[in-house]
Parts: C-alpha cells; structure tokens; sequence
C-alpha cells in the first residue's frame, strides 16, 4: 500500500519565528514494510525526482530507501530476479536521523552533522507524535541554516552599528572641544572594527586644556565596552581633582576600574577578568607654555620648532586597571617646556605594533619618528594624513592589527594656513 503525507510549511516572514524542523518536512510516497521492492522499483520508476523512500509501519517510519544504493543494486546482474520479491526492508537504511518537528533547524543541524554524509545526500525523516510528517531535504537543511545564519549577523551588525554611533557621539564633545583650543592639530581615530577600543578626552579650560589618549584590552565590542568604563572613570576622577596633576588623575583612573571590574588582587574571589589599558594624560598651561603628562605605557614625542631633535617621555611600564597594578600604584608627572612652534604627538600602539614591510616586522617607533620628522614643518592636519599613508603602505597585504589613534598638535600656534583640527576617518 501506497501513501502520501503532506505537511504545513509555516511562513518565515516574522522576526520572532523560530525555524523547526517542521518547516523542512515535504510531503512524499512511502512504502509499508511489508512491501517488495518490486513496489520500491515502481514508486522509484512513477516519481523520478524522488530521492529517498521512506518506509513505514503503521504510519511509523522505521527506515529510509535510497535510490542511488537501490537502483544500483537492483542494476546488477541477477539481483532483480533474486531481490524483487523480497522484503523491501533488504535494501533499507535501518538507522537514518528521524526528527522531532518541534526539532529547532540548528540543532537539527548538528544532528545531521553528527549522523554523516547519508543525511546530507538522502535527507531525513521528520515525524510529528511519533508518525511520519514527511521527508526533509540534507540541502534545503544546509540552506536554512545558512540563512538563519545571515539574519543573525545582520541583526548583530545593526546592534555594533549603532553601537559606533553611540561610541562616535561619546567622543565629540572632545572634538569640539580641541577645535575652540587648538588652532593647528590633527586627530586620527580609527577603529579596526566598527567599533574600538581606543579613545581620547579633550577638556579646554581659560588657563590651558588637558588631554588623554587611551587603549583599552582588546578592540570591536569587548574593547568598546572598556571604553566606556574608562571614560566614565576618567571624567569623574577630573571633576574631582582637575586637570592639572595627570598622575593624580591616573591614580584615580585606575582605582575607579579596577573597582568597576572587580579586579582586586588578593581579593577572596578572583576576578572573572584581567582588563585594562595603556594611557597618556597630559596638562597644557598656555601663559607658561608648560607641558605636564603621565604616562602608562604609552609615550608622548615633542619635536623641536626645527624638527631636528625628537624627545620621547616614556614615563612607567605599569598599565591602569588590570589585576596585577597595585590599588595605591602612583605614577609620575613629567614637565617640560614646549618652544614655539614645536610639536606634540602621541599615538596608541595601533600605529606601532602594525606588521608589514619586506621582513614583515612591526611599524616602530623609530619609524614614527622619522617619519614625524620629516613632515615636521607640514600644517598637522597634512602630517595626519602623511602617517595614515605611510602606515597603510608598510601594512601591505597584512591584517590590520588593532585600532589606530593619534593627536598631535602645535600648542598656542597661529592659525596654520587656515587649517583647523579635524579628525580623519577612512
């Protein structure tokens, strides 16, 4: 006896639905078990686009007929006469995936992955209170999963799109801020993803500004996440000791994260994480023409009027928040004064640590330098752009690393050729 079983496909249209093994179930002839496979060869010859012949008990699949090993079988010599009237349970798949409707498509997936290439080729059985809904499709399988697979990177990257608008947002108070300060800068901010794990802090006040370039651990949505612990940390430790002591305020900085994080060493639980970031903080005093800055692990590059000397401060080897830097970790300011017309510049280590060039080592910061010095006498806005491209063309074919952020400017310069700070984005 001959049966076909059809199935409800439920529509995919809403955001909500589910996809279950269900919608894959297609409804096909099938075979009771007490058929011979004479009747297999006739329902095989009756439906050529059949690839697979479910067999059944009492509407229960107990095993599934493929037609390549069939009619390969019965196209051997003699077979047909010997096999024809017997059982059709001879040539019958005796453990194929059989599925719950209610089956979600990815764990479907992985079942069929775990089952092998049979599933893949001659599909599988997909039964609804324990009777047989239908037939379904290794392909189709592959081609939802796929999809399902898409919607979900389309809504996650709406999720980090937006999440760089807010990001982006964070930060332009200090652009605005720079702009009303400085007459002749530039400013690079580059995340290597959507969104980064670097960030900087402007503050412009009546006696000088202050300041701050940051790299958080890591980069793209963990990195983004510290960001924002950081800057929080960092805007309410100046509101409470200014801005004119940047070690002091890295002291609290590192506090403040270490707090938020939970990162306390010695602590009875251990942290979950060990996260926390490179920085420079540095205070200008206009009238003085007097530079003050902390550094950790991060250097800051003064370069003469002249461009022929470049002092780097490199200040303490000890990073703010992670587990292992003390609670009371006090770092140092260093003071000095920058002359007409010389030049600051401070970037994470994004530009530095780049791999590339013929012996495919890191950028370095004796190129940095070099390279600040030899566009030392250009507005800062054309010396921005002159370290992208010559940090672009050493990248090469390599990945890009990690984020990429630089400011440098010249403090209490006149306008330069009516260049204004800008922030140069790719």
């Amino acid at each position: 006896m001959v049966d076909s079983h059809f199935s409800l496909t439920p529509a995919l249209g809403s955001s909500l639905y589910q996809p279950t093994a269900g919608a894959l179930a297609v409804g096909v002839p099938v075979v009771s078990f007490d058929e011979n496979n004479a009747k297999v060869l006739e329902i095989f010859g009756q439906h050529r686009e059949l690839v697979s012949l479910p067999v059944v008990e009492q509407g229960r699949p107990i095993g599934l007929i493929s037609r390549h090993i069939f009619m390969s079988q019965m196209s051997k010599p003699y077979h047909r006469e010997l096999y024809e009237r017997k059982s059709c349970i001879a040539f019958m798949d005796k453990d194929p995936l059989i599925a719950d409707a209610d089956t979600p498509i990815e764990t479907l997936g992985a079942l069929a992955v775990a089952s092998g290439d049979k599933t893949l080729a001659d599909g599988f059985l997909i039964v609804q209170d324990g009777k047989l809904s239908g037939l379904g499709s290794g392909l189709e399988l592959m081609r939802m999963l796929v999809a399902q697979q898409e919607e979900k990177n389309r809504q996650v990257m709406q999720s980090i799109d937006y999440a760089s608008v807010i990001q982006r947002a964070m930060l332009s108070a200090s652009r605005s801020a720079m702009s009303q300060a400085l007459d002749d800068a530039c400013l690079v901010w580059e995340p290597r993803d959507v969104v980064g794990g670097d960030f900087y802090h402007f503050e412009h006040h009546a006696d000088g500004w202050f300041a701050a370039v940051a790299d958080c651990t890591g980069h793209g949505v963990p990195g983004a996440f510290l960001t924002l612990i950081a800057s929080s940390s960092l805007k309410q430790a100046l509101e409470l000791h200014g801005p004119r002591d940047p070690a002091r305020v890295m002291h609290e900085v590192n506090r403040g994260m270490k707090r938020v994080l939970g990162q306390q060493a010695g602590s009875d639980k251990p942290s979950e994480s060990d996260d926390g970031m490179d920085a420079c903080f540095f205070w200008f005093e206009t009238a003085s023409r007097r530079l003050v800055c902390a550094n950790a692990k991060m250097p800051l590059f003064v370069l003469s009027g002249d461009g022929a000397t470049v002092e780097a401060i490199e200040g303490q080897r000890t990073g703010l928040g992670y587990v292992d830097t003390p609670d009371g970790m006090q770092w140092e300011n260093r003071s000095i004064e920058v002359g007409p017309g010389a030049l600051i510049f401070v970037s994470t280590d994004g530009v530095t640590d780049q791999i590339g060039g013929a012996k495919n080592i890191a950028f370095g910061k004796q190129r940095l330098r070099k390279l600040l010095q030899e566009h030392s006498d250009a507005p800062m806005p054309e010396l921005g752009r002159q370290v992208m491209a010559a940090h672009r063309q050493y990248q090469g074919a390599q990945r890009r690393r990690d984020d990429v952020t630089f400011f440098g400017c010249r403090p209490g310069a006149a306008p330069f050729n009516n260049h204004r700070q800008q922030e140069q984005r790719t």
